[in-house]
């Protein structure tokens, strides 16, 4: 039986199958970090003597809790709580302690961690990528693997590079025609939601083909992916093509 994108790039990345006892266990490629979901999980593997596993496959950057107005002329930026300045001062010690690349403040690079991967080329076709972020499925978008985990697993990736996971089910959905002047891959993505239901992909890894899917530009496709949870999937995908291939290539 012929295997889908998502099969092909799942089992590419299985370190141990799944059994009906236990979940499998999954490799990382990329993980995304960010200020607020990522605080326990450093003290947690730091509270069991663990360090990072793989720091050059950790990004980190500061795009949650962060104030939108520039420092004022005491050098101290306008926090909303004394939490989110917490926060960000925790990233910054634990990526430091424990080698992770941060986009701080002060970077080119620093910007919302599902457009800053892409962007900088930190996302890759056929890539399994997370992120403690329920909308990281934005990655799948460049035909990779990407979704959202939670605190305790954000610390079981930093550790270890790996997951338990076990595998969703498929689903295409498929879009052909034209689309319309004005129509926008929010657009797509909210007719694909009002056909089967905002939970209607709970369970699954949703992959996008047809003509007015691959008549959409990468930022067209990346809000496609990405709203594939407000269905309530796990993921969505887009196989690569030319129009990925462009957009990424002389990427950093």
């Amino acid at each position: 039986m012929p295997k889908t994108l998502f099969d092909k790039v799942w089992d590419r990345h299985v370190v141990t199958p799944e059994t009906a006892e236990t979940p499998g266990v999954l490799y990382i490629d990329l993980h995304l970090v960010h200020e607020v979901t990522s605080p326990q999980a450093f003290t947690e593997i730091e509270a069991r003597g663990l360090k990072v596993r793989r720091p050059d496959r950790t990004y980190a950057t500061l795009d949650h809790s962060t104030p939108t107005l520039p420092a004022g002329a005491d050098g101290k930026r306008p926090y909303a709580t004394a939490q989110a300045e917490a926060q960000v001062h925790t990233l910054e010690e634990n990526c430091a302690r424990h080698g992770i690349r941060l986009a701080g403040w002060g970077s080119e690079d620093r910007g919302v961690v599902h457009v800053m991967g892409p962007e900088l080329g930190l996302t890759q076709p056929g890539m399994t990528v997370v992120c403690g972020d329920s909308h990281t499925a934005t990655h799948g978008a460049f035909g990779a693997l990407a979704f959202g985990i939670g605190t305790s697993e954000v610390g079981h990736v930093l550790a270890t590079q790996c997951l338990l996971q076990r595998k969703a089910k498929a689903m295409r959905v498929t879009v052909n025609g034209q689309l319309k002047p004005g129509v926008s891959g929010k657009d797509v993505a909210l007719a694909v939601i009002a056909a089967i239901g905002f939970g209607g992909g709970t369970g699954y890894v949703i992959e996008y083909a047809g003509e007015a899917v691959r008549s959409l530009d990468m930022e067209g496709r990346m809000t496609l992916c990405n709203m594939s949870i407000e269905a309530g999937a796990r993921a969505g995908m887009i196989a690569p093509d030319q129009t990925t291939i462009d957009w990424l290539r002389g990427r950093k």
